[in-house]
């Protein structure tokens, strides 16, 4: 196993991962409601976020690491706790609404640095046409459990949807990118998606 990359606060990445054993992480659609209602509680306080999809079994997120961010006045803030609370709670309300047991989610959970302004918007693309690749929708447009309709239509949230829309200049062009995107020129840096 490689050693998991440190979080660090100012700095882009793409976490993700998928159900233990690849079984499903969202069994009905409140489940999703709810995942997100605790990614609120325990990473939008650490982190900013920029684009999500959450499908069945597996979910991407890119997010900046916020500067400043007071975590009980721990001199190194670890965020990879956040994110360890975050989907400890998450499993714990699944095994006891579905009467199961163990790990939810492989461990430990990817994390990828993004270093380059091509990467940061191609991944944006790659995240919002990830349900289709995997064969959850036939139009990554209209999931509805991802952040793309929510950027393009510049939808007040907790996403920063006018920052990404800015990386893209307009709706057209971000549109076109999605339309567009070569996952090839990225596909080294998503190690097992």
């Amino acid at each position: 196993m490689s050693k998991q990359i440190p979080l660090i606060s100012g700095q882009y990445y793409h976490i993700y991962n998928r159900g233990n054993n690849g079984e499903n992480l969202f069994f009905e659609e409140r489940n999703y409601e709810y995942f997100l209602k605790l990614y609120i509680r325990y990473i939008y306080p650490i982190a900013d976020t920029y684009a999500y999809c959450l499908m069945k079994n597996h979910f991407h997120f890119l997010v900046r690491i916020r500067l400043n961010t007071d975590l009980s006045g721990q001199s190194t803030p670890d965020y990879s706790k956040q994110f360890s609370n975050f989907f400890n709670a998450y499993t714990k309300a699944i095994n006891k609404t579905y009467q199961r047991s163990g790990n939810l989610f492989q461990r430990p959970f990817k994390r990828i640095l993004v270093n380059s302004n091509s990467y940061l918007i191609n991944l944006v693309g790659y995240i919002h046409r990830n349900p289709h690749k995997h064969g959850f929708t036939d139009d990554f447009r209209t999931y509805p459990y991802s952040s793309y309709q929510t950027i393009y239509q510049q939808k007040n949230s907790r996403i920063n949807g006018q920052e990404v829309m800015s990386w893209f200049q307009n709706p057209k062009l971000f549109v076109e990118a999605h339309d567009k995107l070569d996952e090839l020129e990225i596909q080294h840096l998503i190690e097992d998606d």
